[in-house]
């Protein structure tokens, strides 16, 4: 398979393998893809759940029951915290 990238494209890419722990291109790319795979396929998965909980956003926000930015930033620290397993008592 060939692919044709943009010139500042082909420029990042060198710029990443030549700092990062890949030994080439093809190892940079492959890497890449498998990432941005394994995203799409959490994204399908989630499709359902995502769309449910912007409408739900949504209609909050139409109804002015939107939270304080205080609290938004303290629920998301909390969530951050109960992701990493390290939730504090």
């Amino acid at each position: 398979m060939e692919i044709r990238l943009r010139p500042e494209l082909e420029e990042l890419i060198k710029q990443d393998v030549q700092r990062g722990p890949y030994e080439t291109v093809d190892e940079f790319v492959e890497q890449a893809v498998s990432m941005l795979h394994e995203q799409e396929a959490w994204l399908a998965a989630n499709r359902e759940d995502i769309q449910t909980k912007i409408a739900e956003g949504y209609a909050s926000a139409q109804r002015a029951e939107l939270m304080s930015p205080d609290e938004a930033r303290s629920r998301l620290a909390e969530l951050k915290r109960a992701r990493s397993g390290h939730q504090q008592s």
